[in-house]
């Protein structure tokens, strides 16, 4: 039986492989898949916080990963085309700035988890699923609804968003970036599970009724934890974009 700290080594150094190889051979196909992989464990990290450690099977994800993806692509499209996303009371304008973007989707995501989290944690079991699962279509058919950006056509932005020192078209650049991202939230989901606040999560997933009877509200600990799970796939979502 292979151990997992063996298993999660040989996982992160064949990704890494994949990239070495696609960049020796000149295919930078190989590199675009694993790019797509990194960005997609990422959103797998996030969800995993809510439904492995905290027990909330949400079939909404999907929203917080589009959320993150279309505040990328908004940002980016009002500065590729000069203009301002907003003029009243004051002028905002676009960015294709990722160190702006990413904080910016991290935040939107996160309160769009909190208002369906405050809604849905109220329920439990099928209910919670299908009530996550309603306000995910929902915000899918406002976006396809959407004709300012781009409705069922969906939004195209032509260029990648830009980071400080690196050329952010090269193909083995990107990955770095989204392989860092992946890291990171590993390593904080990691830190977070194994504190109190972690244990006191996973300990509700176990029995929500002990947990409350030692003083713990269950409700604002799920809460935290789907606003953060939120907050990383949005993240990734803009990373995807």
């Amino acid at each position: 039986m292979i151990r997992e700290p063996w298993l999660n080594t040989a996982c992160v150094a064949l990704l890494l492989l994949v990239v070495l190889a696609g960049a020796l051979f000149d295919e930078p196909y190989y590199i675009t898949l694993a790019t797509k992989v990194t960005i997609l464990a990422m959103a797998g990290v996030g969800l995993n916080l809510a439904l492995g450690y905290g027990g909330l099977i949400s079939f909404g994800h999907a929203a917080f990963f589009g959320i993150g993806g279309y505040v990328a692509g908004i940002l980016a499209s009002h500065a590729l085309n000069y203009e301002p996303l907003a003029t009243w009371p004051v002028e905002i304008s676009g960015t294709t700035q990722m160190l702006i973007i990413w904080p910016v989707a991290a935040v939107v995501s996160a309160l769009f988890a909190a208002v369906i989290g405050a809604f849905s944690l109220r329920t439990s079991g099928v209910y919670f699923i299908m009530i996550t699962l309603a306000f995910a279509q929902m915000i899918y058919y406002f976006a396809i609804s959407w004709p300012s950006y781009g409705g069922e056509d969906g939004l195209s932005v032509y260029l990648r968003s830009e980071f400080p020192g690196l050329n952010t078209m090269n193909g083995a650049s990107f990955f770095a970036i989204c392989f860092v991202w992946l890291m990171a939230a590993i390593w904080g989901s990691s830190r977070m599970v194994n504190a109190g606040f972690g244990l006191a999560l996973q300990a509700t997933k176990q029995n929500a009724e002990r947990v409350e009877a030692v003083g713990i509200s269950p409700f604002k600990i799920q809460l935290t934890a789907f606003v953060i799970s939120g907050a990383i796939t949005g993240v990734a979502g803009a990373l995807y974009v």
